[in-house]
């Protein structure tokens, strides 16, 4: 044998050694785990992550500002019932594929959306009512209907489970019982969830009541969503998510509000309620305005804070929403103030009036604390690993078993421990279907004031542990899992029962 072959069949043995030895410092028990975290930043007092950057291993990409023309923050439509009772509402949603225009050359990309060709309709579902909606996929893979933050049975949840085929059409009915809240639908079929909300698969839930609470709520004037993705382009404008899906999460260099690129709105009224919803893939987002100013959070995943609570810096991470007020009344007429993302402008307010609303909105809430003492947990579970090797409590997702058994009506506490690896770990928002639940403690430590709320997904920074506390009021199958969307794809979700 040469000497050319020895040393190359001698290279190879060594980088197989190295390779397992790497493995195996990734995987195995704490003693071996190295780093401190540091990869997804610390958390300020606030109680939420900064320095994130991008997502994915290796793959940490930067938001860029957007050199394309200013254009008006487009408003998602009010989606109109086709027939209402005294008891009831019934819509139709329907999957869509077309093509949307992000730039402002003329480049048509090929996108996926509900009722029309990107994103969706706003949904608003009463309390005490009861919402019949007609799905309808007209995609030509399948796909499901994946009702974020509702507290419904699991028949109804468009979890994995509940594939609608091509074509298909199925109806669901909700029954609305939960405070009133910012909530959102996405597609949820294994191993295309990703993608389908890569491409534009995304609308917004708002459950909504009679109650006068002197808070911002004309719909589009003074009380606007936001939803906020990052996204990368092709050089031919396109969103190719296979050439750009990285299995620790998809990011993009490029931040599209409502589905559009560098927006701006005319505001009118002292004050704005802005509703923030994270609808990236995999991306932490920091929020904050562009003069340094505080703005007040109002309300988390689902549903009002006990007390307002002043903020410079809010961050969101995939799925979690939050409810903001932002006051103008210092700035004068034609004066701009731009929502940023990591630093970056991605929306700029323009004061074109300085109308005054009607009603005090700090007299909506009574400054009562709710209860978040914390006690033993009644579960614990392991979030760890990285790439296509991610898991809980050492499983990946297996479609015919079910992790965990509950009884119905139920009330547990659930521990979340996000395991370092070698390399510091990444931050899990961890989401629960069919619930809201509080959170008790971070790390032994009450939750900050913005973080006490109910919620229905939660970031487990890398070494941390958070407990929850959760009533289980509806039966049937649920998911539990990552929202980093490759991640949950890569098999980091269980199955939760309720008899």
């Amino acid at each position: 044998m040469s000497r050319v072959m020895k040393w190359i069949i001698g290279m190879v043995i060594v980088s197989i050694v190295i390779g397992l030895l790497l493995l195996l410092f990734t995987f195995a028990p704490g003693g071996w785990m190295m780093g401190n975290g540091s990869f997804m930043g610390d958390r300020d007092n606030g109680g939420m992550m900064h320095g994130n950057g991008g997502m994915g291993r290796g793959n940490t990409i930067d938001l860029i500002t957007s050199d394309e023309p200013a254009q008006p923050l487009p408003i998602p439509k009010r989606l109109q019932p086709d027939r209402v009772t005294d008891e009831a509402l019934y819509y139709t949603v329907r999957t869509e594929r077309g093509e949307h225009r992000f730039f402002d050359e003329g480049v048509n990309t090929e996108t996926l959306g509900y009722n029309g060709t990107l994103l969706g309709p706003m949904i608003e579902l009463p309390a005490g009512k009861t919402v019949y909606i007609d799905t309808i996929n007209q995609l030509a893979e399948p796909t499901s209907f994946h009702w974020h933050g509702l507290v419904i049975p699991g028949e109804e949840d468009g979890g994995p489970h509940q594939l609608i085929g091509p074509g298909e059409q199925k109806q669901v009915r909700l029954e609305i019982d939960q405070e009133p809240g910012t909530l959102w639908f996405h597609p949820h079929p294994m191993g295309a969830t990703a993608e389908q909300v890569y491409l534009g698969l995304a609308g917004l839930l708002y459950v909504t009541d009679q109650a006068e609470n002197g808070l911002p709520n004309e719909y589009g004037v003074d009380d606007i969503p936001l939803i906020v993705q990052d996204r990368l382009f092709t050089d031919d404008g396109q969103l190719d998510y296979d050439r750009q899906m990285n299995v620790d999460g998809t990011v993009g260099d490029t931040l599209i509000a409502n589905g559009a690129i560098n927006t701006t709105f005319d505001v009118t009224t002292n004050t704005l309620r802005v509703r923030l919803v994270n609808g990236s893939n995999a991306r932490n987002i920091d929020f904050s305005l562009s003069n340094g100013s505080s703005f007040t959070q109002i309300a988390t995943d689902g549903g009002f804070l006990d007390k307002p609570v002043p903020l410079k810096t809010l961050t969101l991470t995939p799925s979690e929403r939050a409810e903001i007020l932002i006051d103008f009344s210092d700035l004068s007429l034609g004066d701009d103030l731009a929502l940023q993302a990591d630093g970056i402008p991605f929306t700029t307010f323009t004061v074109r009036d300085e109308v005054d609303q009607d009603g005090e909105w700090s007299d909506a809430f009574d400054g009562t604390s709710a209860s978040n003492e914390s006690s033993v947990a009644d579960r614990r579970l392991t979030l760890f690993g990285m790439g296509n090797m991610v898991s809980i409590d050492g499983k990946q997702f297996d479609p015919d078993r079910i992790d965990i058994n509950v009884q119905q009506g139920s009330t547990e506490i659930w521990e979340i421990y996000n395991r370092e690896d070698m390399m510091g770990g990444m931050t899990h928002p961890f989401h629960v279907h069919g619930v809201q639940f509080r959170i008790l403690e971070r790390d032994g430590q009450p939750p900050p004031d913005n973080e006490r709320g109910w919620k229905d997904t939660v970031a487990v920074a890398p070494g941390e542990k958070v407990k929850i506390e959760m009533t289980f009021r509806e039966t049937g199958t649920f998911m539990y899992h990552c929202h980093i969307l490759e991640h949950e794809e890569n098999g980091m979700m269980g199955q939760l029962k309720v008899n």
